[in-house]
């Protein structure tokens, strides 16, 4: 009877027209918020004024995913950010939330892109790489490529992205000559035998680093990925001429 008489008030609470936006970030930090309470406060306009409120309801656990992604939607981009690296919000929210900031990266500045490539998470991380793609495609100034190209190793540097997600973007058919370049000589990624591996399937790998990286991998394995491979055909023969007899 207690716990149907403490739901009941706190429905009336979040329900109330004049509940203020502090009484209702008092109301989301109680992690056994119901998620009715929780939908009733994200139709309270009065308490959600404030983008304070909003990034809490957006981040509450218990928040349901049909209320926490469009308010995330009416959010700043960090605040974005803020929310898909909270460690309360459901992983599938999460992935919308990054969808969100992924989808604005075309229309923040610069400096806004680099903060989040270092900052991000590794999905946002990830998108940010290929930064690289307009560099040769599109005629752009020298200070420009250079900003871009920070942005680029910015997110390479970043602690959250993953070895699965710098092989999936250099592995895309329109990663640049950039990125391929820039993984191949990263003091972190270029070490890895996966992602080596896996820059020995692409396009722009220079021939210095393929004889490099084909010297660690298994005549068969080697045979494997240069068959998959679009690097020249010249750099493969030698490639295949001089790779080690080990299996």
């Amino acid at each position: 009877m207690r716990a149907t008489l403490a739901s009941d008030e706190l429905l009336r609470t979040a329900a109330d027209p004049a509940l203020t936006e502090d009484l209702a970030l008092a109301l989301l930090k109680r992690a056994d918020l119901p998620p009715e309470v929780i939908e009733l406060l994200a139709k309270n306009a009065n308490a959600l004024k404030g983008r304070k409120a909003k990034i809490a309801l957006a981040s509450h656990p218990h928040t349901p995913r049909h209320v926490s992604v469009p308010l995330a939607r009416q959010l700043y981009t960090f605040d974005l950010m803020k929310v898909a690296l909270s460690p309360s919000v459901p992983a599938d929210v999460k992935v919308a939330v990054d969808d969100v900031l992924i989808s604005r990266l075309e229309s923040v500045t610069i400096g806004e892109r680099l903060a989040l490539a270092r900052r991000a998470s590794g999905r946002v991380a990830a998108a940010l790489l290929l930064e690289g793609e307009v560099i040769g495609s599109k005629i752009i100034d020298a200070k420009t490529v250079a900003r871009k190209t920070r942005v680029m190793q910015a997110a390479l540097d970043n602690p959250r992205l993953t070895e699965a997600l710098v092989i999936n973007s250099v592995l895309r058919p329109d990663a640049s000559p950039a990125l391929v370049h820039a993984v191949a000589r990263h003091t972190k990624w270029s070490c890895r035998r996966e992602i080596r591996a896996a820059l020995l399937r692409t396009e722009h790998l220079s021939l210095a680093r393929a004889l490099e990286f084909s010297q660690e991998i298994p005549a068969p394995w080697l045979q494997e990925l240069l068959a998959s491979s679009r690097l020249p055909a010249k750099i493969k023969g030698q490639l295949l001429r001089e790779s080690p007899t080990k299996s």
